[in-house]
């Protein structure tokens, strides 16, 4: 079985795109091995801490480094991706190796990209992951998901699918397995 590792980019625990995530994983379950990233505790991105990594930083690599594909969760904030994530692609896109570029755990991964987020369904934030992700030579689909959260779904804290985002977030995981090999 393939293995998926689920990026979510927010930290806050009733999250909607870790909600999004915990659907894609159930989704997946018994075609894939599907987890989640934890990096909650990586430090801010600091050359003069690069060498040797700092221990959460060399757990989340090793973690990236063992998946077959990332699988990203966006949420929007100001029209962009929240920090943490940045900081995390910036940790995750530094060479293992110094001045090897390719030597990232993330050269060449393959992956695919989510958001939910306001009306906007994470369209700005999902553009600029992308452009960011082919910066730091990630290998993605083309199919991606937005999902508009709704008024009434920010007031519960609960993120409700409605049956056609439901639907194109399994062809989502099915083009994505299919895309692994």
């Amino acid at each position: 079985m393939k293995k998926v590792l689920l990026i979510v980019g927010s930290m806050r625990e009733k999250a909607f795109n870790r909600q999004a995530a915990l659907m894609a994983q159930k989704m997946l379950e018994k075609k894939a091995d599907v987890s989640i990233l934890s990096y909650e505790d990586l430090p801010q991105m600091n050359q003069d801490i690069e060498f040797p990594a700092p221990e959460a930083v060399a757990r989340v690599r090793k973690q990236v480094a063992e998946a077959d594909g990332l699988w990203f969760f966006t949420p929007e904030y100001n029209h962009s991706y929240p920090g943490v994530l940045k900081n995390l692609l910036d940790w995750l896109s530094r060479p293992t190796q110094p001045g090897v570029r390719e030597s990232s755990v993330i050269w060449g991964k393959k992956a695919a990209i989510t958001g939910a987020s306001g009306r906007s369904a994470a369209s700005f934030a999902r553009a600029k992951l992308t452009e960011l992700l082919d910066f730091i030579g990630v290998d993605m689909i083309s199919t991606q998901v937005g999902m508009a959260v709704t008024p009434e779904e920010f007031e519960t804290d609960e993120l409700v699918l409605s049956d056609s985002t439901k639907s194109e977030l399994k062809n989502q995981a099915q083009t994505f397995l299919t895309y692994l090999g």
